[in-house]
């Protein structure tokens, strides 16, 4: 799921029908529709996907029905940025955006902002922090509708989510606040929650960042990811998307290939099911993940922007037989 800061008011359009459609017919078993909002305060920026109206339903189900045709497994990640909401385009910087510019009051689980230069967060109250598991089980109840069989709840990066798991964000005395049980309640309450609403033949996971990647500091490790991942599992959560960082500018995190792969494998050895990410681009190295037991998912994201082909190309390195559309057929 790669951010494309194409939508309009929330809503799915031509360019979404293409990118998304191309890893289909590229021969992505599964495609993961890029970080979509539950309400238009937790998009990251003004042009993020949004499913916290009833109308973002239907440009979205021509969407799934595109990728099914093609053969593809359909899903989306439903996400709230927190305090990184409200922020300009990459390509036209990336800064946060002032109410002149479009932008809006981030929420958070407290009152810190994200760096110097964004704003400070409203601190949400109890009954806010309720409201909002709400949004995303009705996002999630309209994904479903759309004809998605994957739901993923983007708990990583610095987002909502994961600023309710890191002490780095999280400085609340109360009932989500300070304990790892307190810190971890917001998510383990939602997953239950949706999962409780999804039918039970479609796919529930949850990206978690593994590690904060600040070990001097009291931050969350790949230790408390994996007790989160083994409730989240007894919750009802299907697998683990295994990422890390992002909670905090300026943080000096690896850049070797696969350099996450060990947290996907530290989860699974612990009984949960993983998907691995993060540098991974060649063939060989990706199916080496799985043949080794370090993870049941390898999903390729920005190698996928690169080449919405690696699949069939990938199949065609490691000699297996994956048919291409006709129409491709003499390339393969």
């Amino acid at each position: 799921p790669m951010c494309q800061y194409s939508a309009q008011d929330g809503f799915a359009n031509d360019w979404h029908f293409n990118h998304l459609g191309a890893r289909a017919i590229g021969g992505a078993a599964l495609v993961i529709a890029e970080a979509t909002a539950v309400e238009a305060r937790g998009r990251i920026s003004p042009f993020d996907l949004g499913l916290w109206r009833d109308e973002h339903i239907e440009p979205l189900t021509r969407i799934v029905a595109h990728l099914k045709t093609y053969g593809a497994v359909a899903g989306i990640q439903l996400a709230h940025a927190g305090r990184k909401a409200g922020t300009a385009r990459p390509w036209e910087g990336g800064q946060p955006l002032n109410h002149e510019s479009g932008g809006w009051e981030p929420v958070a689980p407290s009152a810190l902002p994200f760096a110097e230069n964004h704003r400070t967060p409203h601190a949400l109250s109890l009954i806010e922090i309720a409201q909002l598991q709400q949004t995303f089980c009705a996002a999630a109840r309209r994904a479903v509708q759309a004809g998605f069989d994957l739901i993923e709840l983007h708990g990583a990066h610095g987002y909502l989510i994961h600023s309710f798991l890191s002490p780095i964000a999280n400085k609340r005395t109360d009932a989500y606040g300070g304990s790892f049980e307190n810190r971890t309640r917001f998510v383990r309450e939602l997953a239950a929650q949706v999962r409780a609403i999804i039918p039970e033949q479609r796919l529930l996971s949850i990206r978690l960042s593994c590690s904060d990647w600040l070990p001097d500091q009291a931050a969350w490790d790949i230790e408390q990811s994996i007790e989160l991942a083994v409730q989240l599992k007894a919750a009802g959560v299907d697998f683990i998307d295994c990422s890390s960082g992002g909670i905090a500018p300026g943080v000096a995190v690896p850049s070797t290939p696969g350099y996450q792969v060990p947290f996907a494998e530290a989860i699974r050895r612990a009984g949960v099911p993983t998907a691995a990410v993060g540098l991974i681009t060649d063939p060989q190295q990706a199916n080496a993940i799985i043949a080794q037991g370090q993870a049941d998912l390898v999903l390729i994201a920005r190698e996928s922007l690169r080449d919405p082909h690696w699949p069939l190309r990938a199949a065609k390195a490691l000699g297996a037989v994956v048919p291409a559309p006709l129409q491709y057929a003499r390339a393969f």
